[in-house]
């Protein structure tokens, strides 16, 4: 079992999220996150003022997924996320040691 955390644009959430529904993904958590990488931020202009953006706004979606799944999610991300310009984000995956469903006590796949 793999924990998938993909850090993408905000307008594509709705995208990725359908995506991972049709193959079978049966969860994910959201979480509204800034940070910046290659973009570096930007700046703006604000009632004649100009300043910095340094933390640009993206979404962290994570996904606690079937080893079966893995290829099939990551693929699933990408083609969703995907806008072809700088900033379109990372997808990052980690092993899951252990698993609980804290409701009825199920571990492993069967808590997912």
């Amino acid at each position: 079992m793999k924990l998938i955390t993909a850090v993408i644009k905000p307008f594509k959430l709705d995208e990725v999220r359908e995506a991972l529904l049709a193959i079978g993904v049966p969860g994910i958590t959201v979480t509204e996150v800034k940070g910046f990488g290659r973009q570096k931020g930007h700046t703006e202009l604000y009632r004649g003022a100009e300043y910095v953006v340094d933390f640009l706004p993206k979404v962290k979606v994570e996904a606690a997924i079937a080893d079966h799944l893995i290829e099939r999610a990551i693929e699933a991300i990408e083609a969703a996320a995907r806008t072809g310009k700088i900033g379109d984000g990372k997808i990052f995956v980690h092993d899951i040691e252990h698993t609980i469903r804290i409701r009825t006590g199920e571990t492993g796949d069967d808590a997912l």
